[in-house]
């Protein structure tokens, strides 16, 4: 799985082999949170501030004796060391490969992906007009903490900007034990109910699940999620039928398939009318990235019921390209 290290998004990384299930929930964050960011620079900087007492304070270079002495001695020194010297410039040579894969996972910030969330528009993972001017999607796993933390600000965001913003789900399953619960709500969606769905399993599957560590997963099974499908009046036997169909199957890895074309393998990840946006963020710089986004489409002169097909799916890039790819026309 691929992590933008230098982002401070947070997100869910794909793990295989936990150890303990536990660890679904702490392998989840594997970066600095913007959401938290204000709470560990004080730390950081209390931690940078202070002197380390490891570091020799002055070290010197013995310069007696003639110019052959010297170079004797320092020629000693480097065949005393060689094999050291040696480790620091492989460490040295492998982080220069690390940093420069990191540079070729990043995307383009000037790229636009014509990611194609049609069959999720048509099977009801949306919430938000049909003819708003700005697509969020949200690649997500049901059993990722910051998926969950994010989900009440993009309903915020939807009933905030009153018919500019819409937010199209597509399902990105990272952690195996949430298979049920996407199947769930292609289920639910089938019945016209995906989003109350989607709410009553965060607060009734994910969260006792999240209370537990991670440790107990029976929320998360479908015992648990026919009973929220009967609490918010969905038909449990259509949908325990429905969990078990082709066609939802095929849902989810359609989803998995066109988010893999440019390179999502985090949750969550959002594209914003195309643009790549890794992780959470706080409101306010959502809020930002939309305004922007409105500002673009009244000076395309497109209508907003238009401009994710016209603009975005027409002239949008159909697979992923890195910061270090050129652009190609």
């Amino acid at each position: 799985m691929k992590i933008f290290s230098s982002s401070l998004a947070v997100t869910c990384i794909g793990r295989v082999g936990l150890v303990a299930s536990v660890a679904v929930l702490a392998a989840c964050e594997q970066r600095a949170s913007r959401l938290d960011k204000a709470s560990t620079q004080p730390a950081a900087a209390a931690a940078a501030a202070a002197p380390s007492s490891s570091v020799p304070g002055g070290l010197k270079i013995d310069r007696s004796g003639s110019v052959e002495q010297q170079l004797a001695r320092l020629q000693d020194a480097y065949d005393r060391n060689a094999e050291v010297l040696d480790l620091l410039n492989k460490e040295l040579a492998r982080s220069k490969e690390q940093q420069a894969q990191q540079e070729r996972d990043m995307p383009a910030p000037d790229a636009m992906f014509a990611v194609d969330v049609a069959d999720d528009i048509k099977a009801g993972q949306v919430d938000g007009p049909a003819t708003a001017p700005v697509t969020i999607i949200k690649a997500f796993d049901f059993a990722c903490p910051y998926c969950q933390k994010v989900s009440g600000t993009m309903e915020e965001l939807v009933k905030e900007y009153a018919g500019k913003v819409r937010v199209v789900y597509a399902n990105m399953l990272v952690h195996d034990v949430a298979r049920p619960a996407h199947l769930a709500s292609c289920a639910a969606a089938r019945q016209g109910k995906y989003m109350q769905f989607k709410d009553a399993f965060w607060d009734k599957g994910f969260g006792p699940y999240a209370s537990s560590g991670g440790q107990n997963a029976s929320s998360l099974g479908e015992d648990n999620l026919l009973a929220i499908a009967k609490g918010i009046g969905l038909d449990a036997d259509k949908l325990k039928a429905d969990m078990a169909s082709a066609e939802c199957k095929q849902r989810i890895e359609h989803d998995i398939q066109e988010l893999n074309k440019f390179h999502v393998s985090a949750t969550p990840t959002f594209f914003i009318n195309g643009k790549f946006v890794d992780g959470a963020l706080p409101k306010a710089q959502f809020k930002a990235l939309i305004d922007e986004q409105l500002k673009q489409v009244e000076k395309s002169g497109v209508s907003g019921a238009d401009y994710y097909n016209k603009v975005v799916l027409a002239k949008g890039e159909k697979q992923f390209r890195s910061k270090t790819d050129p652009k190609t026309n």
